[in-house]
């Protein structure tokens, strides 16, 4: 049942050329339980009494509560939960802020737990409106295929699929400018339609905030026994600020932190890759001086190890115990990890290095959290 994969692709098609993209906010778009910005004593949307309790005068979410269509727990969760009881685990990955490296992150995290034996993988891309993933897992020109079990993923390899409008659009640099209630019906038709088989880990992808996307996976999963989310931000406090609001967002409404990553917590830059210059005289050749240096000191092969961001609050670490959530580590800030997001590549098959040694071990603790153990091969 539902929208069919032509009709998305049709959609979609159509909107480029007339222009017509996104609709409006319709009364009887679904939100969760209790909205986010609802009075205080809000009975939830599901409720007889929703939009005419008294809590409920004043309410922005009134009129839309007191319509019909909110009305009763949406009959697609029971088959969401079925279709998704054959992946063992769920995870989500969601920040507060933009342009923490989250699909970078989703992306590596899928690949690490791919390398791992004998495990079976998936990805699904939420991000409806800035689709990376298909350009991080190498698969940009990749089509989407429809069979009587459902939405078949895009396969990286044998044991890792990928799900993600990107793979929808004609064209990449197509913008979707898509409103609330079409966004949230295509993450639903992910959630119900993907044949996923059996998996060991789901991992979600989602766009930066707490809002419509945010609000329809919590509603959408909130019977699928999903394990929790890990949380990205950057070591400054312009991220944190933001990333606390998505901790008290996943507390709210149910989704239990599995624990946050601090990623491009520093640089972590091989000396012999540097640019060195003498800023009181550019044209000053002091960079094969430097490399004499290194030479001729042995440090060839030596990092430089920076803080891009600096953590004037204790960065991450200090955020997740304010907060009483996990810290599972840090990630650095490393070309080799832009270069394998490029690439569609594992930062794992760069060889050793600070960025694949602290994966592994990131990618281990959340692991080790699920009650799994992770072999790398």
């Amino acid at each position: 049942g539902g929208v069919t994969l032509c009709r998305f692709a049709s959609a979609i098609e159509s909107e480029r050329h007339t222009g017509r993209q996104g609709e409006r906010m319709g009364d009887s778009q679904e939100q969760q339980t209790v909205p986010m910005d609802a009075n205080h004593g809000c009975p939830g949307t599901e409720d007889a009494n929703a939009g005419k309790a008294a809590a409920c005068a004043g309410c922005p979410n009134q009129q839309a509560c007191a319509s019909e269509g909110a009305k009763g727990p949406d009959p697609d969760q029971e088959y969401i939960r079925q279709k998704l009881s054959q992946v063992k685990h769920k995870v989500l990955v969601l920040s507060g802020k933009g342009g923490v490296g989250k699909s970078t992150f989703s992306s590596q995290l899928s690949l690490s737990l791919a390398k791992a034996a004998d495990t079976e993988v998936g990805l699904l891309d939420i991000d409806i409106c800035g689709p990376s993933i298909p350009k991080m897992m190498g698969l940009e020109g990749e089509e989407v295929h429809q069979s009587n079990a459902g939405w078949s993923p895009v396969y990286v390899q044998d044991n890792l699929g990928v799900m993600s409008i990107g793979f929808l659009l004609p064209n990449p640099d197509d913008a979707v400018v898509w409103r609330g209630p079409r966004k949230n019906a295509l993450i639903k038709q992910f959630l119900r339609d993907v044949d996923w088989g059996e998996l060991d880990y789901l991992v979600v992808d989602s766009p930066p905030g707490t809002s419509d996307e945010h609000i329809s996976l919590a509603q959408y999963l909130a019977t699928a026994d999903i394990d929790g989310a890990v949380i990205v931000t950057t070591p400054q406090e312009v991220s944190i600020i933001d990333v606390k609001k998505e901790i008290n967002f996943c507390k709210k409404v149910g989704i239990k932190v599995i624990g946050v990553v601090e990623n491009m917590s520093y640089l972590a830059m091989p000396l012999a890759e540097m640019r060195v210059e003498d800023p009181a005289d550019p044209t000053r050749d002091v960079q094969s001086k430097f490399f004499q240096v290194l030479k001729r000191e042995g440090l060839e092969g030596c990092t430089a190890l920076a803080h891009v961001f600096p953590p004037t609050k204790g960065g991450a670490q200090k955020m997740a115990e304010e907060m009483q959530v996990p810290f599972l580590g840090r990630i650095p800030l490393d070309t080799k990890v832009a270069m394998a997001a490029e690439k569609g590549q594992s930062i794992l098959d760069t060889g050793a290095g600070a960025a694949a040694n602290a994966y592994k071990q990131v990618v281990s603790v959340i692991a080790n959290s699920l009650g799994e153990e992770v072999t790398f091969v």
